[in-house]
């Protein structure tokens, strides 16, 4: 019988980080819920475990580099990371200042390669690290700062999966468009007619279509895959018709 895989997902207490969660844990892996929220956090461990999953929680802020080293030190493998871990804010171009570029490259950047310089130690050959980056690099207003930092993590993505392949581990990122998270009903421009318009497929994305996709390319599956970006949007992406 197979060992039993072993999970890390960040920001896991909500929204695309807690239905990857469940959606791993169905799967039959262990999953260690990494999330700054610790209620949220013991909250999702505790749902997998009443459904006969196995998790724990580890409340931790990924920005804080003593925290990653304990949280490494306490693990002695990881065959699956998810860097889910991220933030959102809406501001006009005019508006932005570096602080608001900093904050943004600090949670959903450098906080990905922070998470897994430490995790990857911990990897055996045929581990897996999946990151998030977005739909939004192809553009959107009053988003700069954000499509900056996303940006960025699609070019990680690709230099992470370089310097990973010789040991055995892939790196491949999912780009989510409209998805129905906690995070997108606290945007102040949320308009869910708007994007209806504009979504080929009709509808929004649920959370649990992108943990679909992060748990195939986390999968055995997916072992032949590395340094890709998997647009999972309903074809928004696209533009023609249903886009601007």
């Amino acid at each position: 019988m197979a060992e039993q895989r072993i999970a890390i997902v960040t920001g896991a207490g909500s929204g695309i980080g807690r239905a990857t969660a469940i959606r791993l844990a169905a799967d039959g892996d262990h999953l260690i819920i990494a999330e700054r929220d610790s209620e949220s956090a013991e909250r999702v461990a505790n749902l997998i475990q009443a459904t006969g999953g196995s998790a724990e929680a580890i409340a931790i802020d990924v920005t804080d580099a003593n925290a990653l080293d304990a949280m490494a030190s306490r693990l002695k493998r990881v065959d699956v990371l998810v860097n889910n871990a991220g933030i959102l804010s809406v501001k006009a171009f005019g508006d932005l200042r570096p602080d608001d570029y900093r904050r943004m490259f600090d949670v959903n950047v450098i906080a990905v390669a922070e998470v897994s310089r430490r995790i990857v130690e911990r990897m055996p050959r045929g581990g897996a690290i999946v990151n998030l980056s977005s739909r939004a690099i192809f553009g959107a207003v009053n988003y700069a700062h954000y499509i900056a930092a996303k940006s960025a993590v699609a070019g990680l993505n690709r230099a992470m999966a370089l310097e990973f392949a010789g040991r055995g581990i892939r790196v491949n990122a999912v780009a989510p468009g409209a998805i129905k998270t906690p995070m997108l009903a606290l945007r102040t421009d949320t308009d869910e007619s708007a994007f209806l318009r504009h979504q080929p497929l009709g509808r929004i994305g649920q959370p649990e279509d992108i943990a679909a996709a992060i748990a195939f390319l986390a999968s055995p599956q997916a072992a032949f895959i590395t340094g890709q970006m998997l647009l999972v949007d309903g074809g928004r992406s696209l533009g023609g018709p249903y886009g601007l």
